[in-house]
């Protein structure tokens, strides 16, 4: 009997390069299938595991996000690990979510970040809208991370594993400035600052995410924004967004945002009606003199 499965998982998802969110989620879909029938992966057949990828689509009615999670860890572990080669891993299949994600305009984002008091929460959601970071890149920005001569932040350890280049504007860097002198730090831009915030030059970790999330909600509903699923990861969709509103080329916002996949960056496109107004009266024009004679 596997004893050490959970080892053996991180092992592999460590030797295959993944980054350390998705060792954690892969390796949790493998625990939950250990806790649903109370036994070790290396005895669980591939009927059993059939029949639990429908236990959690038809009874438990996970989405189609969840289980795309649920498939790629178990997957990875019983191909990788326990060396099956199961047909079940050939058709396994989950439909692609549409969705699109929320969007705020610029006075939304401004709204918000009014209602937004303490000044660490602050500067940090600023930061988030006006580079475009994810949370958890905003969260280990360093000092040596600002490229003042170029005014631009390199961002390491993105999605992915990937570095990027993204600007940062005159008012951010003069708002991370006065930050950084309240606490001066000789690393982190957002440590932790404790209980009373004295000893957050001593810090040896960024700000708890509880936080900011907290503040970004409190902020969101003092603001009066009714719009769903309004997080802080909406302030770097709304900064794509509006990149493109005012004629950021596509490619240079995909170049910003870290995206591997043009794709990826695209779906902004469906999230801004500039320029759709323009067409029926750009379309009459164009086609005015067709039937003419």
């Amino acid at each position: 009997m596997m004893t050490d499965w959970y080892e053996q998982s991180m092992r592999a998802l460590q030797l295959s390069g993944k980054g350390d969110k998705t060792q954690q989620m892969y390796t949790r879909s493998v625990r939950k299938l250990v806790e649903f029938y109370e036994k070790t992966p290396d005895a669980i057949t591939e009927t059993e595991l059939q029949d639990y990828f429908l236990h959690r689509i038809n009874i438990d009615e996970w989405s189609p996000g969840t289980m795309r999670i649920c498939h790629a860890g178990i997957r990875f572990f019983f191909t990788n690990v326990l060396d099956r080669s199961w047909r079940t891993f050939e058709y396994l299949h989950v439909q692609k979510e549409r969705r699109l994600p929320t969007v705020l305009s610029c006075e939304e984002v401004q709204r918000v970040l009014a209602c937004v008091y303490a000044f660490h929460n602050r500067v940090f959601l600023t930061t988030v809208y006006s580079c475009g970071l994810r949370l958890q890149e905003a969260l280990h920005l360093e000092v040596s991370d600002i490229d003042k001569q170029r005014m631009m932040i390199h961002v390491y350890r993105g999605k992915g594993a990937k570095d990027r280049y993204v600007p940062l504007p005159m008012s951010t860097y003069k708002l991370l400035r006065k930050y950084w002198a309240t606490h001066r730090h000789p690393r982190l831009l957002f440590p932790a600052l404790g209980r009373n915030g004295k000893n957050a030059h001593k810090s040896q970790s960024p700000m708890a995410v509880s936080s900011v999330q907290g503040a970004m909600k409190n902020a969101v509903r003092e603001a009066g924004i009714h719009k769903k699923e309004v997080k802080i990861h909406t302030l770097r969709h709304s900064y794509a967004t509006h990149l493109l509103e005012e004629g950021v080329n596509i490619r240079v916002i995909q170049k910003y945002l870290g995206h591997s996949s043009l794709d990826t960056t695209l779906i902004y496109l469906h999230l801004t009606q500039k320029g759709n107004e323009d067409a029926c009266a750009l379309i009459n024009t164009l086609m005015e003199g067709l039937f003419h004679g």
